[in-house]
């Protein structure tokens, strides 16, 4: 399955996990990265996700 993760995705696990919702949406992305390293998942990039990691 092909996958795209939304630029504010990268950054939950850094936000401050005082909320449940903040730290469910944390475990869910590691798991989804996770499912990605193992090849069980393929991620899809976009343009301006390298546009925001060179420029922002």
């Amino acid at each position: 399955m092909l996958v795209y993760l939304d630029n504010c995705c990268y950054n939950r696990p850094f936000d401050e996990q005082v909320s449940a919702a903040i730290r469910l949406e944390t475990d869910a992305k590691l798991h989804i990265q996770e499912l990605i390293r193992t090849g069980e998942l393929k991620l899809c990039w976009s343009f301006v996700l390298d546009f925001v990691r060179r420029f922002c």
